[in-house]
Parts: C-alpha cells; structure tokens; sequence
C-alpha cells in the first residue's frame, strides 16, 4: 500500500466502482492462511549501505583482474582496447533495438556489415551471418543446415568438439525424427563418411588445444567425395596464426566470438559467428546485413536476408534464432578494426609462445606429463599427480592463481587430467607462480 501512487479517495471512487468495499475483498479466492504471509525481509538499508554490501560481495569474487588465470575451455581472458568499451557505451549503439526501419537504423547496419564482412575475411569463407547467441548454438545451426541441405540424417561429431557444444547439439535434433548423431575420434569418423552423412563436425584447434590434422583439406576432400558438408569450429584468434579453414574446403566455420574484444562476464553474453558458402545462404539461420544504393546512388545497408520464424512463415524457417548479439557484434567488430591483421597476428603469436614456454616449463616437474603428441596453440593437456580439484583449490586458496579445467569431468579416461590456457595477457612472471606453486604438489 505504501508504494501505491493514489490518493485514499482515487482508491476507494475504484473499489466502489467494481463493487467491492475492501482492497482485502479482491484476495477471497486465495485461502486465508495464504493471504497474507508475513515475510522474512531484511532491515532495509540505505543506498550506501547496499554499495557497501555489494562490493565486499564483488570483492570475494576470484576475477582476473585480482588472479593470474589459466582457465579456458572456451572462453578465454584476453586484453581489450578501451576504444571497446567507449564505442559500445555510446548512446546510438548502446540502447539500439533491431534496426527493422533502415531509414534510422544506418548506424547498427552498417557496423554489422563490417562485423560480416570482417569474420568472413578471417575465416576465409564468402558469407557470415549476423550473429547467434553464442559458439554452441551456432555449431547446432550448422548441423541442423547441413541436414537441410543434404536431406540426409547421419551427423558425424568429434568427441574433441568442446563438451558444451556437443550437449547443445543433442538438445536440438533429440526429437528430430531419423537423425542418428554419432560421436567419436576423428580420424576414425573420416572413414565413417558415406551416403547418409550430412556432415563430418570437428574442431580446429581442438578443445584440447590441439591441431589434429596434417592437412585439413584432405579431411574437406573426403567428406565431399560422397556429398557431406564439413563444419569446422575455431578459435577467432587462433586463425591470426593457423590457415583459415575456408580455404582448407570447409563449408561452414562458426565459433565462440567472445575472445574478440568481449569480457569474461562470468559467462555470457557471449557472441557466436557462423560463416559459410554462398550456395548456402538460402539456409542459413538468422539473417544477413547487405550494402545497396538508394535511388539517389548514395550507398545504404538493409537486412538483406532473413530466414527466421519471426520474419516468414514458419514453415519456410531455417531457425528460431529470433535476434542477433547485436551489441556483442559490434564489440567484436571494433575489436578487429581496432586490431586489424597484424594485431590480430600479434595476439596469437603471443598466445602461443606463452602457452609453449609454461608447457615446457611444466613438464620439468616432477609427476606432471605435458601431451605433445600434436602441434598445439594456447592450450595444452597435462597430466597431475593428483585430483585437478585439489590442484585448483591449493592454486587459488594459497597463491591467487586460477588454475586449468578439469577434463575428468567430461572425459571418463581422463581423471587427473588438467586443461591450461594462456594469453597474452599471462606474464612470464605469472607462469614462473603457476610452475612454483605446482611443484608443491605431490
């Protein structure tokens, strides 16, 4: 009642209106002893004691600004220019809905042109979409397209495709009737491709960090000997060093966006691209940003494409991506305007070589076993001595240090398995921490 903006006259000229004496007579129909619980609330507090409560609460938080972090798995800790930030907090782009009307959205549209015309120039393939909710669902969509435009019902998915994205892909097709997803080593999956396989999935670099093949396009020319698309998941950054996968014959590359220009976030929002052929681009999912003229000849971008639900009939839809990550795109897009190649080069060459000395640093201690059986780029395997749970709690309750990913919990054969990553923003003074405070383990 406290809050209600009426007069006590406004509120009973209503209630004599709808012929009831008492605000309490509206409730009859909810049992007495429900009525009117009373709440267990707080004291209330004062703005500035809810600041005070909110940042000690901020402050027992293990952030990266406070901790050495090597912790990937998919998300990944990297510098982000303050141009960032300032672009994206700019009023125009900052409160923007869907640009519908192009006549006031020139802005939005043309920034996710650059973001299109940008991931399609590193992946190395001719189209991007406008952006997905993150990496997983945009490896779903691909999987899903590639059944579209093969009409053929056997998906062929690598196990070293990170674990979250394979739990999103059977979460799509589950009940999609005839669809038979097969999961398992790679190499092994190749020979596996025939005339019901719509696609051969893999990840490169692999979750674990790792470049599989020798020679992808080999993979490519396999796969389409009989039909089948090959979907490739990446890394943004990694591809600053490795050949694009699009040139390798891959025919669709889509990925986490979140290492481009995007914070850790305790997890989102995030930002998932998906870039494929031009013969596909009638099936893609979401939609797509194009440049045109007006009929004066001066140059303008609409939404060229838009194959969702929201947008045709349903039963004419690719998806039910319903938006892009529009304020994540642009993020993403001036990260790499920011960047540029050479930038972009500069991160990945960082990348690795921090990634390579720790791993090399590592593998001089006793109990621990560094995988070096495949080239990798900024995650490496190694195998502890003792629980991965254990490391990480010794790690972060007595040196500050955020340790690596667990891989015993989606890997069975792999307990006593730790996941580390690097970045450029790991110092070599933080990877001397990290290899002193491992040496304590036994």
């Amino acid at each position: 009642m406290d809050y209600i903006p009426h007069t006590d006259a406004e509120r009973r000229a209503m209630l004599e209106r709808i012929g009831v004496n008492r605000i309490e007579d509206l409730f009859e129909a909810v049992p007495e002893k429900f009525r009117f619980p009373r709440l267990k609330l707080p004291e209330p507090l004062t703005e500035m004691e809810v600041m005070w409560e909110l940042n000690t609460l901020a402050e027992a938080n293990a952030d990266v600004n406070h901790h050495a972090c090597f912790l990937g798995a998919g998300a990944y800790n990297h510098y982000i220019p303050s141009l960032v930030d300032h672009i994206l907090r700019r009023g125009e782009f900052f409160t923007a809905y869907t640009p519908y009307q192009p006549e006031v959205s020139q802005g939005t549209l043309q920034a996710i042109f650059e973001f299109q015309s940008m991931m399609s120039a590193l992946t190395g393939m001719e189209i991007s979409t406008a952006s997905h909710y993150d990496g997983a669902t945009a490896f779903a969509e691909a999987v899903s397209m590639s059944l579209a435009a093969t009409g053929r019902s056997k998906v062929l998915v690598s196990r070293t495709i990170h674990p979250h994205y394979r739990a999103v892909l059977r979460t799509y097709l589950q009940f999609r009737a005839g669809v038979e997803i097969i999961e398992g080593e790679a190499h092994e999956l190749i020979q596996q491709v025939d005339l019901q396989t719509a696609c051969l999935s893999v990840q490169y670099p692999s979750f674990f960090g790792q470049v599989e093949f020798d020679d992808l396009g080999q993979v490519a020319d396999r796969v389409h000997a009989p039909g089948a698309l090959l979907i490739v998941v990446t890394n943004p950054i990694a591809l600053g060093l490795l050949k694009p996968p699009g040139e390798y014959g891959a025919d669709v590359v889509v990925g986490e966006g979140q290492p481009l220009g995007i914070p850790l976030s305790f997890g989102g929002p995030y930002l998932g691209f998906f870039c494929t052929r031009r013969e596909h681009m009638r099936r893609i999912p979401g939609r797509i940003v194009g440049e045109t003229v007006d009929q004066d000849g001066r140059r303008g971008y609409v939404l060229t494409l838009k194959t969702r639900e929201q947008d045709i009939r349903r039963e004419k839809a690719t998806s039910n991506i319903c938006t892009n990550q529009g304020l994540m795109a642009l993020a993403a897009c001036v990260y790499l305007s920011v960047m540029g190649k050479h930038g972009i080069r500069q991160v990945a060459k960082l990348c690795y070589h921090h990634a390579h000395y720790a791993a090399d640093r590592i593998a001089g201690l006793k109990g621990f076993e560094v995988w070096r059986q495949r080239p990798f780029f900024n995650e490496f395997v190694v195998r502890c001595p003792a629980p991965v749970r254990e490391i990480n709690e010794h790690l972060l309750d007595e040196h500050d240090i955020i340790g690596g990913y667990d891989l015993g919990v989606d890997y069975p054969e792999l307990q006593q398995h730790m996941l580390l990553c690097c970045t450029e923003t790991n110092t070599r003074e933080e990877i001397d921490a990290l290899v002193e405070a491992l040496s304590t383990v036994s």
